[in-house]
């Protein structure tokens, strides 16, 4: 069944998702996976518009597609932050691994030996790779050609570029060894500027992070407890009727906005504001997109928490007030 339900996917966010699978480490059949997070999607979905229902004023199916989106979404970020989290150990361990490599080249040893003996259980997943390309490698298969098919199950660019130099040296039969030293440092030399351009663009990260954890939430707060007093003050207001009320720039009449609409509207704007803000704190902060992933529930559950606590505040001090 999960099969069948895997050929409703397009076929190119099939292939995505299979891709997205080898990357992630996760042994499983693609089709199959696709028709699980389909029919279980599809499940959650309809349970939680159902229950939801009741408590937020929307229209059924309108909240049946925002959750079986969420749900799609959240399975596809789950795959894109384990691949990013294991591309991101091997990139850490890549210029240790290279520089082994290259005292087990200078001991004497060959290209393919060198390789096999660089791999320690500290390197974590380069170790599993390490080793996969050494399997290749006895099994008859050439060195370059096994290298270059570790970036098919690492989603790395520093990865991609440091074998594709790697591989480029094998060919031209320069100094292996000097080769991998060199690229080792450039590696760490590259690391350290991209710490230190981290560290100068803190401020910018909390800044955003404040106006989407904070700002916005006081924002929307306050002005979602106006719409409730002009709803029901202004609409209530008697001016006499005489012959100056007609020259008047102002006219008041009944606000037609509902209150119902301005909560979703705020909620809806809320959880959007720190969608794309964590991806903003994640490019900023990580150089990726993908890095700011893991900060999106946090920043929904701090400005959805800001908000509704906003409101309460307001509507304790203020409420007597505008007989509320």
């Amino acid at each position: 069944m999960y099969r069948f339900l895997a050929g409703l996917y397009p076929p190119n966010l099939r292939e995505k998702y299979s891709q997205l699978l080898v990357y992630a480490d996760l042994k499983t059949e693609p089709r199959r996976f696709l028709g699980f997070i389909l029919f279980f999607g599809f499940g959650l979905a309809l349970g939680g518009a159902l229950l939801l229902g009741r408590l937020i004023p929307m229209p059924l199916l309108l909240l049946f597609i925002l959750l079986f989106v969420f749900f799609e979404a959240a399975a596809y970020f789950y795959l894109l932050l384990r691949a990013d989290t294991k591309a991101r150990i091997v990139e850490g361990v890549l210029p240790d691994a290279l520089q082994l490599m290259s005292s087990n080249l200078r001991a004497g040893l060959t290209t393919d030996r060198a390789l096999l003996l660089s791999a320690r259980p500290e390197f974590g997943p380069l170790q599993h790779e390490i080793n996969e390309v050494g399997k290749k490698i006895t099994m008859g298969d050439d060195i370059s050609t096994s290298l270059m098919l570790m970036t098919e199950r690492i989603r790395s660019e520093h990865l991609r570029k440091t074998l594709l130099l790697i591989v480029v040296g094998l060919k031209s039969g320069g100094e292996l060894a000097s080769l991998l030293e060199q690229t080792a440092e450039n590696l760490r030399q590259q690391r350290f500027v991209e710490e230190k351009i981290r560290s100068s663009v803190m401020m910018y990260v909390f800044f955003i992070f404040a106006a989407v954890a904070i700002g916005s939430p006081l924002l929307f707060g306050l002005s979602s407890f106006l719409v409730e007093v002009l709803k029901s003050n202004i609409s209530s207001l008697s001016l006499p009727e005489t012959s100056y009320s007609s020259s008047m720039p102002l006219s008041f009449s009944e606000v037609s906005l509902s209150s119902e609409f301005v909560m979703f509207f705020s909620i809806i704007s809320l959880v959007t504001s720190s969608v794309m803000g964590s991806f903003i704190l994640g490019l900023i902060g990580k150089g990726k997109e993908t890095r700011g992933i893991r900060y999106i529930p946090i920043l929904i559950l701090i400005s959805l928490g800001m908000f509704f606590l906003t409101r309460a505040g307001i509507r304790n001090m203020l409420g007597g007030l505008f007989g509320l």
